[in-house]
């Protein structure tokens, strides 16, 4: 008989975790200790579960990167003793989050499952219930005795994705993340369904890095028509701007505007390292593709390829927190280190 497997669930707050108060309808936080009372279905599940709060449940709006720290030390220090992890968290910042974690956890070979929730658990029409009970039936999926997801995924509304190919797409709709460039990972119907060419490939297994430093000296800076020189030089000039993603055009295609480029190559020679990112939901950077990359492409601009933004940012702090040489850091960014790019 196979040992039953640990699950743990980490509670960082965020719609899932409240109930209501029907006599205030003031929404409250969630007592997971009282867990399987508010959800009975969950003793069905053939796992152990176990949970862990952040002191202070906060609104995904306030995340910053000594949560996404707080999340991974979790993880390490329960690695050895459980065998999948599902993260709870608000669905605003939960793309960011997740494409962290996939870079923060190398050699990662157990689950990690980001879920949350539109509406709170105790709801009637809640997507609470489905969503945290579909992640721990997927965090806790075995075969031969390993994890069959061995990666950061996010899990809402009837689809596992790769957590770093994500980008919520409505604030309304229990449907409310998307994946443009990467197809699911497992879809839940009357079975779950694995989509196992989909999977990160499993490695020999390696022992756990945990990546305790982020450097968030970074920016975004999104074109748009009207565009000027004094919103560029503004942001370029930023106290100690290391990074900065730039969401161009379609295939990654920007002004030919000479102020632009000189500002740009001013920039990349200070040491300034911009990504080329498009502002497309779908689809890829392809510069050189029009004559309104081609220019970018001349200043060797880092190719942001198939990447979102929020994958792209976190990944601009994941490597600047590794320190990583001005010399290698094009490559290293172009590389796809978890899958989060073609």
């Amino acid at each position: 008989m196979s040992k039953q497997t640990n699950i743990l669930l980490i509670y960082t707050g965020g719609t899932i975790g409240m109930v209501k108060d029907y006599a205030s309808g003031a929404l409250k936080a969630f007592n997971f200790k009282k867990l399987l009372k508010n959800i009975p279905e969950l003793a069905q599940l053939d796992c152990n579960i176990d949970s862990v709060s952040f002191d202070k449940p906060i609104d995904s709006s306030n995340i910053d990167t000594t949560h996404w720290i707080h999340i991974a030390e979790i993880i390490e220090v329960h690695y050895e003793s459980h065998d999948g992890f599902v993260v709870l968290h608000g669905s605003d910042t939960m793309s960011y989050s997740a494409s962290a974690l996939s870079y923060m956890l190398e050699n990662l070979a157990k689950p990690v499952i980001f879920t949350g929730s539109q509406l709170p658990i105790g709801d009637l029409r809640t997507d609470a219930k489905e969503n945290l009970i579909t992640s721990i039936q997927i965090a806790a999926l075995q075969e031969k005795g390993r994890a069959v997801i061995q990666e950061v995924g996010l899990y809402f509304e009837y689809k596992l994705y790769r957590g770093n190919r994500t980008t919520k797409i409505n604030a309304e709709h229990f449907e409310a993340f998307a994946s443009m460039n990467y197809p699911p990972l497992v879809e839940s119907g009357v079975h779950l369904k694995v989509y196992y060419e989909n999977l990160m490939p499993k490695k020999r297994t390696k022992q756990l890095v945990v990546h305790h430093s982020l450097d968030n000296n970074v920016a975004i800076l999104k074109l748009f028509p009207g565009f000027n020189a004094s919103i560029l030089h503004a942001v370029l000039e930023t106290r100690n701007l290391k990074a900065l993603v730039l969401e161009t055009y379609g295939a990654g295609n920007a002004p030919t505007e000479n102020w632009l480029i000189s500002g740009l190559r001013a920039a990349i020679k200070k040491g300034l390292f911009i990504v080329n990112v498009t502002q497309c939901s779908g689809g890829s950077v392809l510069m050189g593709q029009y004559e309104t990359s081609e220019q970018l492409k001349k200043l060797r601009i880092i190719n942001g390829k198939d990447i979102t933004t929020e994958a792209a940012i976190t990944k601009l702090m994941y490597l600047l927190g590794g320190k990583i040489t001005p010399k290698t850091f094009k490559t290293i960014f172009e590389t796809p280190l978890r899958g989060e790019m073609q």
